[in-house]
């Protein structure tokens, strides 16, 4: 078990930020790939960005390239999704997901363990 506490969401208005956070517990983090997923109201839950155990590879999806970044603090357990220019379509609760092995991940079924979600919220 890799629990995952995501933090950080909120109501945003569009063209603002907020950063997400995700701790994890136990003392092996650099060797999980981590993803970040969201699902809108009435949507199926899509992959948004994913970061290699070490941190040395990313992957976005499209519609979020260039407005967000993901980062690891392996010292500290934790992946970060900074989002900027936001716009109403981020609209969403956003999930951490985790995967033992380094190698980065984008598919939903590649990951095991998840949080519970945070809710974001762009007003338009």
């Amino acid at each position: 078990q890799v629990p995952l506490v995501e933090s950080g969401g909120g109501l945003v208005q569009t063209g603002g930020s907020l950063r997400l956070s995700c701790t994890a517990s136990g003392r092996t983090f650099s060797s999980y790939a981590m993803g970040w997923f969201r699902q809108a109201p009435g949507k199926e839950r899509e992959f948004v960005a994913a970061i290699s155990g070490s941190g040395g590879r990313t992957a976005y999806v499209d519609s979020v390239k260039g407005r967000f970044t993901i980062a690891r603090d392996n010292a500290k357990n934790t992946v970060y999704l900074q989002m900027n220019s936001l716009k109403p379509e981020d609209t969403a609760v956003y999930y951490c997901a985790a995967e033992f092995g380094v190698r980065i991940k984008i598919l939903q079924n590649e990951y095991d363990y998840w949080g519970q979600g945070t809710q974001v919220t762009v007003s338009s």
